[in-house]
């Protein structure tokens, strides 16, 4: 019998009512499979039920002296004996022998979660704890479910289980500690995996601190954990790679982080650093293949991206790239070949690996044709990766094969040699054994001293969690796998009947049905809540969400999302939610698009035509009224700011200033002029758009910044047909004379029909044969110019913007606006500023849309960081999967895995536009809501100074670059999944949901954005998930932000949206939130 089979019969014997009296049969039965256990696991079953330690060690995990019998691991020894240890939990459930069963469970979890079968584990675990709550469950158990709810996406549930361990000193429920030491052990797990709850969220800074702490907790124990130092050491390489220059300046010189003690020169690059800790973790943990596996990836990262780093000397470039090149073989090595693997995470690992060495390959020069190949297995393994995570457990090991057979391919491909490696059961070189521990003075009073700088936060969250029902004064207090209730339930609706007299925008939305309901209201236009809570998922054994066919949705309800409509700028209103966000049916292998695009008929090979619509528009259609107009002009006067990651961030009262004296956790972020955050305002002869005149050939013109959020009339788009199908790593410019040049074998462009681009009468129209970064530079009068760089004009801002350093340097022009040149990536992969990438790919005439889905790619994962205002690109493989159940009115979301996300065992979502558009919508989305982003992270510092229990946050958005070739022929937006209950708290108007609390918070947020960009910005169009009394964790998306600083669009009310949240939204009358933090009333701030 299969361990899926059995732990599905030891779920049954949980879920049977328990027997009065237990039979003879079933006492014998129990005691043949308990002594029928080998003595190694019959020892360590009963230290487990001794509660010896809080999480089962590994032999060489607290060893200094590693012998030949300690290079083994845990999992090896489970798998040998899973069969017996299944049957025995069986047993003695039916038995009525709680302690034993609960020991099954803890020695045995952490190879089932390898192998995705925690989440049937843990409700074993949960109906015993129901069962049998005097029976101790050990700490590494609730951690787990918190990692559970972690990969779910179910981030309020697992903050709460996470914060209680750290608050209440690690207890939990009736487990006795041994030692101080233990219940230290306890906490620094659960920082290190609330920092990764951080690095989900994007909080770099705060993740890497929370990481820190967790290593301070490691390195004093009595004897330093290896392996709990080096995953934290891993998972600070990671959160550096995603890290600003900015945050890296204020972790390093934060006093209570030594950081030289641990990874040397305090002078070294971001990057190299980050580097320097992966490589530090492989060696702490080099007997666990898996750990190997994936720290040696994660510093082969660090060291591909500093190759395209300004700071890398052109020099030792190719010697960074095959610095980068030996980790990911390594990695690849420490599996052989027909060797069985069984986890999604590793999986998973070795695709990132595989790819990211033909990545490396294609950069040092390889040869095309087997780069090209190799290109190609990693589509094919990505695709069966994702069937893969939604698989039954029959069809996994059958998966799992094929995958592990491409990704044997590729080594094949590239040539990957073994290394020289004198030390049996060890996965590493003999080069790397030249790192040697650091010499670290870490206490456990100096982990206390630490935990003490968060302690206000983590009581916040105790504070909002709810209690476990049924248990006196004092077992409440204890944390209980029972007690996780923290999300809100479905929030009755409102109407507002005058918006739904409005004159509805679209030409679907002509005819409005009425709602079931009576009190819903349309859903209007200008965003659309894609939050991700919209269908009923099963969980794999990670907790990674799988779709699901069918079934009653779980999460947002209609009424929820629409309760609060979001108005568009010409006053018009959508469908009714009835109608707009009706349940779609999921679509496999088929293409999708709107009525002005042709459904495409192509078959789903990863061979064939690219599943992206690209469309010329011949004639171009404002989505302007007569005032929107007038009021381009007038914002764009001499010293006006473009682009909302050109904000002066700074405070307008001195008042405002009390909120910001925390030194602790919440770092300060510089909001002075001479922040890389405060950006140069463009000159007034630059703020004209410049289209392409009719006979233009593609390539770039010279094209203000600004989000005019226009679209297209479907009259004027025209088919461009279908192109050909994504060529993985083929490359570019092959008259470059640059050693390090990748292959110049490229797909052919899709042909493109000549189009009439339509000038704005105040500018004259242009065109320009000239495209990459670097032929951007830009003179006064709006003409490009030798002498006229940025470097002259702002440091600040050239030190960062790789085109702004090298905007002089001579390129030939590629074939087309959307073909990138060698230059190109090496802008996008060093960092581009938003307004040089925006003026890069920027078009009114060629729009996008996805056709199909169940597609691989290869793809450009970009980051944008508010604090420095940059993009910085990563190379990368993406597969479209499953369109989610549940469109809005303006977008649909789509189940996505690409290899460069933040959580391996996430699932993340799309966004794509149901009409075509323009590429600078998707990273205006972005800009959008990472803006919003960093507004929120100063508002959280102001809560936790002023001891505010709440903390909000918005989560992470990407764009993914579809690439064909070097040809972008697609763009979508991604951001990590969410489960739970989404609520709308505000629209873009003044409509508010005052019925929930967390509204008052998120009115508090907008008086705070109103403040601090001087009276010329506020959030508003608050939505996502929050808890029911407020307090603790609210998690947003798809915000709206008016601004006086870009020009007016159907989302950006510009004046009269200020207007609206002063007037109606927020009121004369400020809330209690707003008097805790002192905010000045906003009828006292004078207008900007």
């Amino acid at each position: 019998m299969e361990a899926g089979e059995l732990l599905e019969d030891c779920l049954r014997a949980a879920e049977t009512p328990l027997c009065a009296q237990v039979s003879e049969a079933v006492r014998l039965d129990y005691c043949r499979c308990k002594e029928s256990l080998c003595e190694e696991v019959a020892s360590l079953l009963q230290e487990a039920v001794e509660m010896k330690w809080p999480f089962v060690p590994e032999k060489w995990q607290y060893k200094l002296s590693i012998s030949p019998k300690d290079k083994t691991n845990l999992s090896d020894l489970i798998s040998k004996h899973v069969h017996s240890l299944l049957d025995l939990l069986r047993t003695s459930i039916r038995a009525q022998e709680p302690h034993t069963s609960l020991a099954v469970v803890f020695l045995v979890d952490r190879f089932l979660y390898w192998t995705d079968e925690s989440s049937r584990l843990l409700k074993i675990t949960k109906l015993l704890h129901k069962r049998h709550p005097d029976t101790p469950v050990a700490p590494q158990l609730v951690i787990r479910q918190a990692r559970v709810f972690l990969n779910s996406g179910k981030l309020q549930k697992a903050e709460s289980i996470l914060s209680s361990l750290i608050y209440r000193n690690g207890t939990t429920g009736c487990w006795v500690y041994r030692s101080d030491s233990d219940k230290t052990l306890v906490q620094a797990v659960s920082v290190q995996v609330r920092g990764m709850v951080l690095q989900k969220l994007g909080l770099w800074l705060q993740a890497a601190e929370l990481i820190w702490a967790s290593l301070v907790g490691y390195y004093s124990l009595p004897q330093p954990d290896k392996k709990g130092i080096g995953t934290s050491l891993g998972l600070l390489a990671n959160i550096l790679v995603s890290m600003n220059d900015e945050d890296f300046r204020a972790f390093k010189s934060n006093p209570d982080i030594d950081f030289p003690s641990l990874l040397g020169d305090s002078g070294s690059h971001r990057l190299l650093s980050a580097a320097q800790a992966a490589k530090m973790a492989v060696v702490y943990s080099q007997y666990t293949s898996l750990y190997v596996l994936t720290n040696v990836t994660a510093q082969g990262t660090c060291l591909l991206s500093y190759s395209f780093s300004p700071a890398c000397p052109a020099s030792e470039r190719a010697s960074f790239l095959q610095k980068a090149r030996e980790a990911f073989a390594i990695g690849l090595l420490t599996k052989a070949e027909g060797e069985v693997v069984t986890s999604q995470q590793e999986l998973h690992t070795f695709l990132k690996a595989a790819y990211s060495i033909a990545v490396t390959d294609k950069w040092l020069d390889a040869p095309k044709e087997a780069v090209m190949k190799a290109g190609q297995a990693c589509q094919q393994a990505l695709g069966l990766f994702y069937k893969y995570c939604h698989a039954g457990a029959p069809d996994k090991d059958g998966l799992c094969v094929e995958i592990m057979h491409e990704v044997t391919r590729v080594k094949h491909l590239l040539g990957v040699e073994p290394f020289p490696n004198s030390e049996k059961g060890s996965f590493i070189p003999d080069s790397y054994r030249n790192v040697t521990d650091a010499s670290v003075n870490f206490t456990q009073e100096g982990f206390s001293k630490t935990l003490v700088r968060f302690q206000k936060y983590h009581a916040s969250l105790c504070e909002g969690a709810k209690s476990c029902k049924g248990t006196d004064a004092k077992a409440a207090a204890q944390l209980c796998l029972t007690a996780l209730d923290t999300t809100v339930g479905p929030v009755t609706t409102e109407s507002f009947p005058e918006a739904s007299k409005q004159k509805p925008r679209s030409s679907r939305s002509s005819s409005v049905f009425p709602s079931k309901n009576a009190d819903l209201s349309p859903t209007l236009e200008s965003t659309d809540p894609l939050g991700s809570s919209w269908q009923k998922l099963s969980m794999t054994g990670s907790g990674s969400p799988r779709p699901s066919s069918g079934g009653r949705r779980q999460g947002a309800s209609v009424s929820d999302q629409s309760s609060i409509p979001t108005e568009s700028d010409d006053g018009g209103c959508s469908q009714s939610a009835d109608e707009s966000e009706k349940p779609k049916p999921q679509v496999r292998n088929s293409g999708i698009s709107s009525s002005p695009v042709p459904k495409s008929t192509t078959p789903n090979s990863l061979s064939h035509s690219p599943r992206f619509e690209v469309i010329q528009a011949g004639v171009e259609t404002v989505d302007y009224d007569t005032d929107h107009m007038t009021n381009i002009d007038d914002v764009e006067t001499e010293g006006s700011l473009h682009s909302l990651s050109q904000l002066a961030l700074k405070t307008s009262s001195s008042s405002l200033g009390e909120s910001f004296g925390s030194r602790s956790s919440w770092e300060k972020i510089s909001t002075g002029q001479n922040s890389p955050a405060w950006e140069r305002a463009q000159p007034s002869s630059l703020s004209k758009s410049r289209s392409k005149s009719a006979g233009s050939d593609g390539s770039f013109f010279i094209m203000d910044t600004l989000d005019s959020e226009s679209s297209c009339s479907p009259g004027g788009v025209t088919d461009q047909g279908n192109a050909e199908g994504p060529s993985p790593l083929e490359s570019h410019d092959p008259a470059q004379s640059n050693p390090l040049k990748p292959g110049s074998h490229r797909a052919p462009m899709a042909q493109r029909k000549p189009s009439q681009g339509v000038s704005d009468s105040s500018a004259p129209t242009e065109g320009s044969e000239e495209s990459s970064f670097e032929m951007l530079g830009v003179s006064q009068n709006g003409h490009r110019g030798k002498e006229a760089t940025t470097a002259e004009k702002d440091p600040q801002t050239s030190a960062l913007c790789y085109r702004c350093l090298h905007q002089s340097a001579a390129a030939p022009a590629p074939d087309g606006q959307f073909m990138l040149s060698q230059q190109d990536y090496q802008a996008l992969l060093a960092g581009i500023c938003h307004e040089c990438l925006l003026r890069r790919l920027r078009s009114k005439t060629t729009l996008f849309k996805l056709q199909n889905v169940q597609t691989a790619y290869n793809a450009l994962h970009l980051k944008f960081s508010k604090a420095t205002g940059l993009w910085t690109a990563r190379e990368t493989c993406v597969y479209i999967g499953d369109l989610m159940e549940m469109e809005g009115k303006q977008r649909r979301a789509i189940w996505v895995q690409f290899l460069h996300q933040e959580e391996r065992l996430s699932s993340y979502v799309g966004k794509d536009y149901l009409k075509p558009r323009e590429i600078q919508f998707h990273l205006n989305d972005v800009e959008r809501q990472m803006t919003a982003q960093y507004y929120v992270t100063e508002f959280n510092k102001s809560l936790y100074d002023k001891e505010v229990l709440a903390q909000i946050f918005f989560i992470p958005s990407d764009a993914l670059l579809i690439l064909n070739g070097d040809e972008i022929v697609g763009c979508i937006t991604v951001e990590p999944y969410m489960l739970g209950d989404f609520v709308k708290l505000t629209n873009n108007t003044g409509k508010k949901k005052m019925d929930v609390e967390a509204t008052k918070y998120g009115l508090a947020f907008g008086h705070f954005t109103y403040l601090f960009s001087g009276g010329q910005e506020v959030v508003v169009d608050l939505q996502g998930w929050t808890t029911s009394n407020g307090k603790g964790l609210t998690y947003l998306t798809d915000p709206q932000i008016h601004s006086t600083r870009t020009p007016r669009g159907p989302s950006n009310f510009a004046e009269r949206g200020l207007e609206y949240f002063l007037k109606d939204q927020h009121g004369p009358t400020c809330n209690e939130v707003c008097n805790l933090l002192k905010l000045p009333p906003l009828t006292e701030q004078p207008r900007v």
